[in-house]
């Protein structure tokens, strides 16, 4: 079974919000967050979603 959609990374400034099985990186800052949401959207031919001020996922359509 191929799996279409997936959370291929999560990307916070505040690392108390998240968890889980998708790779966490954290950012000291908001640039720092979306320069690095903007990066692994483009390496993963993903798209960045922000949840929050503090958190972006890197999804797979």
């Amino acid at each position: 079974m191929k799996l279409e959609k997936a959370i291929l990374a999560v990307i916070t400034t505040d690392k108390t919000r998240v968890a889980g099985g998708a790779p966490i990186f954290i950012c000291d800052n908001k640039k720092e967050l979306e320069s690095a949401a903007a990066n692994i959207e483009a390496i993963t031919d993903g798209i960045a979603h922000a949840l929050s001020e503090e958190v972006f996922i890197i999804v797979k359509h």
